[in-house]
């Protein structure tokens, strides 16, 4: 009855715009007894815990989509000291750090919108509900001697007192996993230790630690090491039964140097009639990862596989994911096949999908192909396929070629490589190289997911495909500001935004010493991309059908987009049954995937940042040249040339008293006016580092105590 009750108060109330208290929406829906104004207040209890009323403090109701400045949604905090509150459907909403109202990272908050300068802001007027899962710290003792936990996560200001068993096994030091007992005060917690992660100072413990916090978990249980008994470690001959033999083709696969996981292979041929034949074989992990089985729900609950540093917790066990499952050289591998037939365009006019069994001739490295295929360099072992690789980097040379007639957008952003010693401790940080071998994969790999994506489409079955919805034309309008406000003029039409607009964009900034900044300041300013059942194509890629195929041991959509070609290429099981039961599960299957990567995306940035501040307490007192690439109230960050960034801290600037003015994106003194930019190249020491706070503080170098330099 109490479903009744709210379709019936949110008919009434979304004609209304005004807050009203519950006996008004009482006399306006005739309600005459006691049980039926019981049952509508709790149909509107029920409501505003769904966040579709909006309970005033003035005891009202209104619906909160007629406040438009309203918005409900979670709080995530960068170690920046600003935030966002992240929206279902909608761009996220930026906060400052001064706007946060007691919010911490993760709570689920009522923002309210407003404009600062040439930007939409939000600040928090409400926390709705703190998400207390996944908390993660430092076993202490306070000055009663009572266990207590010095949180990881410093976005996170709790006061958490510890019980439980697991204690019995803990010292001071310790990390720990904890679950929320109950609520002493607002900011106070009884938790309890569920997992030992580890001693601080023992190697690794400090990955693991932030792996925990992302929900991101080692172990897989006793159900799943119980199944995994029963999966062979070598192909089994009813396993080769309806597939297509490949084992006598020149297939190998092309990894980096320590990658163990090998799920994709390639092979290639010239055609009689001058077209190329490309195959992509990716493993066939389908065969012995079951839905509906312990193995089958743990790759779906990790949704990926997670690469923190050098440490790598995996969607699926060794077993399978370094072997079985794992093109390893010269191991028979059941595959499923992408063969496809490109014209000199980079057009693909034919092609094939279908189950097939390999057995890989090479693992090569990235190194090692970039040396033939650039500096012709042959590495002992790889002269039989030089003519091989020579022709695939002719064919991905095309490839790009049509990608950037088409409106492929390039956003060249830097990434960084951690280098550690034998103990875990980052020696080094240096930037990522990629060359022509990476990007021959990556093209290679496109182009079988369009191929699989569109044969699907075409079909009209039920299906998962990776998207990235066009970005909304306020928020390039935003950008465009900014730039403008850096003294810059481009050129493009916001109203009608195409790739070919973004890639022009970045064309029109490719000369700008702030590039760098500005590229990573568009690709912001786009939707993110994410799985869905629906095809909403890919912007980024200017793709009308785009899916992930070629990495089922590494993400599970992939997993779920083979399972659907057997069922519909193989099985040619299409029934109305089938159909309707999937339209339903692979929503929620791409909506759990996108948030399991958003997990492991947040990890690995928050691994890459405390290590890099691990690196940088080994270099203080230490001059270096970098670039201004964030400025906020407190201050502004600057990033070396290894990508590390540190912040100067507004009260470190000498000579004058600094603000922050947003409108023109600068730190402007209040005497003299000397002015700090974005893209501004300054000279840093580093003053401070520290590796539990993941911070990393600069002070300005060459500076005059008037602010000029010297």
């Amino acid at each position: 009855m109490v479903i009744v009750v709210k379709e019936k108060i949110v008919e009434l109330m979304s004609g209304i715009h005004e807050a009203k208290k519950a006996i008004e929406i009482n006399d306006m829906l005739g309600l005459k007894t006691a049980s039926e104004y019981k049952e509508l207040q709790e149909a509107l209890d029920e409501l505003v815990r769904e966040y579709v009323v909006f309970f005033t403090k003035k005891e009202k109701y209104i619906l909160l989509k007629n406040c438009p400045g309203l918005k409900v949604g979670k709080l995530s905090v960068n170690k920046k000291g600003f935030g966002f509150v992240i929206l279902d459907k909608e761009d996220d909403l930026y906060v400052e750090a001064s706007n946060m109202n007691g919010a911490i990272d993760g709570d689920i908050v009522l923002a309210e919108k407003f404009m600062s300068g040439v930007r939409k802001e939000a600040k928090v007027i409400r926390i709705i509900k703190r998400e207390l899962d996944d908390l993660v710290g430092e076993i202490a003792y306070n000055e009663k001697g009572k266990p207590i936990l010095i949180l990881d996560d410093n976005k996170k200001d709790l006061t958490i007192e510890l019980t439980g068993e697991k204690l019995k096994d803990c010292v001071e030091g310790h990390k720990v996993l904890v679950k929320a007992l109950k609520e002493i005060n607002k900011r106070k917690y009884l938790c309890e230790v569920i997992k030992v992660i580890g001693h601080k100072n023992d190697p690794g413990t400090d990955i693991l630690s932030i792996a925990y916090r992302h929900g991101i978990y080692e172990d897989f249980g006793e159900e799943v090491e119980k199944e995994l008994e029963s999966i062979p470690n070598q192909v089994s001959e009813k396993d080769l039964k309806g597939r297509k033999d490949l084992t006598n083709e020149v297939i190998f696969t092309i990894d980096g140097d320590d990658t163990k996981d090998i799920d994709d292979a390639i092979s290639i041929k010239m055609k009689e009639n001058g077209n190329y034949e490309l195959g992509v074989h990716i493993a066939d992990v389908s065969n012995y990862v079951k839905e509906n089985t312990a193995l089958g729900d743990a790759a779906y609950e990790r949704g990926t596989s997670s690469y923190l540093a050098d440490t790598v917790i995996p969607m699926l066990p060794h077993k399978l994911s370094n072997g079985i499952c794992s093109l390893n050289e010269g191991e028979v591998r059941l595959s499923m096949s992408c063969v496809m037939e490109i014209n000199h365009k980079g057009k693909v006019v034919d092609y094939d999908i279908f189950p097939s069994y390999i057995k890989s001739r090479k693992k090569m490295t990235y190194k090692k192909v970039n040396d033939i295929i650039i500096r012709d360099i042959v590495a002992p072992g790889y002269e039989e396929f030089v003519d091989d690789l020579k022709l695939m980097n002719e064919l991905h040379k095309i490839l790009r070629k049509e990608k950037i007639n088409r409106g492929y957008i390039n956003f060249e952003i830097d990434e960084a490589k951690i280098i550690q010693d034998e103990n875990g401790k980052a020696i080094d940080v240096v930037k990522r190289v990629r060359e022509e071998g990476e990007m021959l994969i990556e093209d290679f790999m496109i182009a079988a997911n369009e191929t699989v994506a569109g044969h699907i489409f075409q079909m009209d079955l039920p299906f998962i495909y990776r998207v990235h919805e066009d970005p909304k034309p306020e928020k390039i309008e935003e950008f465009m500001n900014l730039v403008k406000i850096l003294g810059y003029k481009l050129t493009g039409n916001v109203n009608s935004i195409t790739p070919k607009t973004m890639d022009n964009i970045l064309s029109q900034l490719k000369e700008k010493k702030e590039f760098e900044i500005l590229s990573a300041l568009l690709l912001r300013s786009m939707r993110k991309a994410e799985y869905s059942k629906d095809n909403l194509g890919h912007f980024g890629l200017a793709s009308r059908a785009y899916t992930h195929f070629t990495s089922p041991i590494r993400r599970y959509p992939d997993l779920v987009v083979h399972r659907l070609l057997k069922k519909y290429l193989v099985e040619n099981d299409m029934s109305m049954t089938t159909i309707q039961t999937l339209d339903s599960s692979l929503i929620e299957i791409a909506q759990h995937s996108s948030e399991r990567e958003r997990a492991a995306v947040d990890a690995e940035r928050d691994v890459l940042d405390m290590k890099m501040a691990e690196y940088m307490e080994d270099h203080i007192g230490e001059e270096y040249e970098g670039m201004i690439n964030t400025i906020t109230n407190f201050g502004f960050f600057v990033e070396l040339p290894n990508l590390v960034e540190g912040l100067v801290h507004v009260q470190s600037l000498k000579g004058d008293y600094f603000t922050y003015v947003p409108e023109i994106l600068a730190m402007i003194g209040k005497s003299t006016k000397k002015m700090y930019r974005l893209g501004d190249k300054v000279k840093v020491k580093c003053v401070a580092a520290s590796k539990e706070a993941s911070m990393v503080d600069f002070e300005l170098v060459g500076e005059k105590e008037d602010g000029d330099k010297e």
